[in-house]
C-alpha cells in the first residue's frame, strides 16, 4: 500500500508542487485548499494519486470532517503537510491591526486547527510525520513584513516548542522553512528576492527531506545560512545591512 499523504493548502505553488512531485514517486496524495476548481484540475492531471479534499483550514469543524473523509477512504494519512498560508506585504504608513488579525487566522490558527486534528491519532498510533511550512521570514525582521513574518515566527516557535514532547515520540515532526519561491504570493513583493527559486525546485527540496529526519527544512541554503548569520547581529548592523540589500 503506497504512502498516504494530506497537504493542505496545495491548489497552488509549493503545496501543488509538492503534490504532483509526491504522486510522481507513487504516493497517494490528498489535497486540500479553499479552490475546488485548482483541486479538481490538478487531480485530473494524476488521475488516482491525488484526491481532492475541498477545506478551509480556519473553519476547525471542517478539518476534523475533512480527516475523517480521508480515514474513511483507506485509513489515516501518513504524512500531513500544513502548507495553507498567505502573504499581505505591508508599509508602516498602512499597518492595520484587522489586517494582521486575518492574516494570523489562516497563517498561525490554520496551523494550529490541522494540528489539533491529526496529531492526537499520530501519537495514539505513535507513529505519522507532520511537517509544517513556515518561512526563512520568520527568522527576523524583513522589509514589508510586519504581517507575514510575524505569522511565521509565530509558527516557528509554536513547532519548535511542540518538538520538545513530540520527540520523546514515535511520531516525526519537521518544520519547513523556505525562502523565496517564485509562486503568486511572491510575485506582491516589490524588492529584489534573491536566491529566487521555482516551485517545483522547492518541492523536490521538500520531498526528500520528507523522506529523512531533519527537524528543519529550509533551502536555499546560501541563503538560510547569511539569514542564520544576519539574525545573531547586534541591530544596529542588522538594520543598515539587510535595508541596503532590499532597498529599504
Amino acid at each position: 500500500m503506497s504512502e498516504r499523504v494530506w497537504i493542505i493548502g496545495a491548489s497552488y505553488g509549493i503545496g501543488a508542487a509538492l503534490a504532483e512531485k509526491l504522486a510522481r514517486d507513487g504516493k497517494t496524495v490528498f489535497a486540500s485548499a479553499r479552490s475546488e476548481d485548482k483541486l479538481e484540475a490538478l487531480a485530473a492531471q494524476h488521475e488516482g494519486r491525488i484526491r481532492p479534499i475541498p477545506l478551509d483550514v480556519t473553519d476547525q469543524a471542517a478539518v476534523g470532517a475533512a480527516l475523517r473523509e480521508i480515514e474513511a477512504a483507506g485509513g489515516p494519512p501518513d504524512t500531513v503537510v500544513l502548507n495553507a498560508g498567505s502573504h499581505h506585504p505591508v508599509a508602516a504608513e498602512d499597518f492595520k491591526a484587522d489586517d494582521l488579525r486575518k492574516l494570523v487566522e489562516l497563517n498561525v490558527m490554520g496551523v494550529a486547527n490541522g494540528i489539533e486534528a491529526v496529531l492526537p491519532g499520530m501519537l495514539a498510533r505513535n507513529c505519522g510525520r507532520l511537517a509544517v511550512v513556515a518561512s526563512v521570514a520568520g527568522y527576523s525582521g524583513l522589509p514589508t513584513s510586519a504581517y507575514y513574518g510575524c505569522t511565521k515566527g509565530g509558527v516557528i516557535n509554536m513547532v519548535e516548542s511542540l518538538a520538545f514532547d513530540l520527540r520523546q515520540t514515535g511520531v516525526k515532526l519537521q518544520l519547513i522553512n523556505p525562502g523565496f519561491v517564485k509562486t503568486p504570493l511572491t510575485d506582491k513583493n516589490e524588492f529584489a528576492m534573491p536566491f529566487l527559486v521555482s516551485a517545483e525546485d522547492a518541492a523536490d527540496v521538500i520531498a526528500k527531506g520528507l523522506a529523512g529526519d531533519k527537524f528543519e527544512i529550509a533551502f536555499p541554503t546560501t541563503f538560510v545560512l547569511i539569514l542564520k548569520f544576519l539574525r545573531m547581529l547586534p541591530y544596529r548592523l542588522y538594520f543598515p545591512l539587510v535595508g541596503r540589500s532590499t532597498g529599504k
